[in-house]
């Protein structure tokens, strides 16, 4: 088996919920040994956010960002335990936590510290609306606050949420991006403050509005709702076929045309007015009510065939059960990951490597740990 990207690397990950396990599970796809440290009052939530939960009691929530993990559970009150995690700390290469300001620091484990006496170490701190704010970040009100809702949902409807919790999943990626970034200039021999990372999903969130945010500062112009179009292309949205729905995105004029053209509409590919994609926005409502009456008059499946044939980018809207079709899936460990990495270990029970962590530390990824502290832990 080949060697992964980050076999060697240790991440601690004090983190929970979404966005910090996602960015920790990242890390372990690609190869990096992670402990995760738990509350031992019920761990991590999200190991309660169900149902759905599986035959071991976890929540689909919980598998979903947790595995080629090893869980340990530690209470940052006591003084044993403490002393665990300062163990685990002076051997990581990361430290990931989402702990709200001050909580770490009122015991006693202070992140600055372990960086200047740890030279190679990382703390990244994911947050919800930075590092100076004590408010919670919960994804929905982030959503809210960073200009998704104002742009998502019909028209004429009510301000609406993503169906995914995508600020906690953008800011994941961040962190997990930004944490690559440091162990890549880890030979830069980069100061204390420098190897101290913050990701926030309120910074995250706004940076993901992309060209969004780039149509409001060029133009002057608030940003408006456009339910399944586009603000800047044409044609780009939802067409009803006879049966389903699917969606027809032309990019280039070239497409357009080509569009137009499979369509039957020819008058329309012949139009000088509609030849660039300007003319077209122009004339958006001709050109739309001319796609959506001819896409009403055979299935989905049908003009799927005729605009691939075309050239034409279009596909149909398929239920989550349908797209999961596609790729490598497992309800115990989930997608499996798209980047070069493998899973190693499923998601965790809770406290389920506590003996062998506490008895070995990282040599518990050791092909050996069994044997060197009697447990079975690591080879169900």
């Amino acid at each position: 088996m080949a060697t992964l990207p980050l076999s060697g690397i240790r991440i601690l990950d004090l983190s929970r919920v979404l966005a910090g396990p996602l960015a920790a599970m990242t890390l372990g796809d690609l190869g990096a040994d992670v402990i995760k440290v738990e509350r031992p009052d019920g761990g991590d939530e999200t190991r309660g956010w169900g149902p759905p939960f599986d035959a071991r009691g976890e929540s689909a929530y919980y598998l979903s960002v947790n595995r080629n993990k090893l869980s340990v559970a530690l209470d940052l009150d006591s003084a044993e335990d403490r002393s665990v995690l300062l163990d685990l700390i002076a051997d990581a290469d990361v430290v990931l936590d989402n702990f709200r300001p001050g909580t770490l620091e009122r015991r006693g484990v202070v992140p600055l510290t372990f960086l200047q006496a740890q030279p190679n170490l990382i703390w990244c701190t994911v947050t919800g609306f930075g590092q100076a704010s004590s408010r919670l970040g919960y994804d929905f009100v982030v959503q809210a606050e960073s200009g998704w809702m104002a742009i998502t949902g019909e028209p004429d409807g009510a301000p609406m949420k993503i169906g995914v919790a995508l600020a906690d999943v953008t800011a994941g990626k961040d962190a997990a991006i930004a944490i690559l970034a440091g162990l890549a200039g880890r030979s830069h021999r980069r100061g204390a403050h420098e190897r101290r990372i913050f990701i926030s999903l309120a910074a995250s969130a706004v940076a993901a509005l992309v060209n969004v945010a780039q149509n409001t500062l060029v133009s002057g112009h608030d940003a408006s709702r456009w339910g399944n179009a586009h603000p800047n292309l044409v044609p780009y949205e939802l067409f009803e076929a006879s049966d389903r729905p699917l969606v027809i995105a032309a990019g280039s004029d070239a497409q357009w045309r080509s569009c137009a053209l499979a369509l039957g509409l020819g008058d329309l590919a012949a139009d000088p007015s509609l030849a660039t994609n300007a003319g077209r926005l122009a004339n958006r409502a001709r050109v739309v009510d001319a796609i959506r009456k001819r896409i009403g008059e055979r299935p989905a499946a049908e003009w799927l065939v005729v605009l691939a044939a075309a050239g034409v980018p279009a596909g149909i809207v398929r239920s989550v059960r349908e797209a999961l079709t596609d790729v490598e899936a497992s309800p115990l460990t989930g997608v499996a990951p798209g980047a070069p990495g493998t899973i190693r270990h499923p998601p965790p029970m809770l406290d389920e490597h506590g003996p062998l962590v506490r008895a070995s530390g990282w040599r518990a990824f050791h092909p050996n740990a069994r044997e060197m502290t009697g447990s079975d832990a690591l080879h169900r």
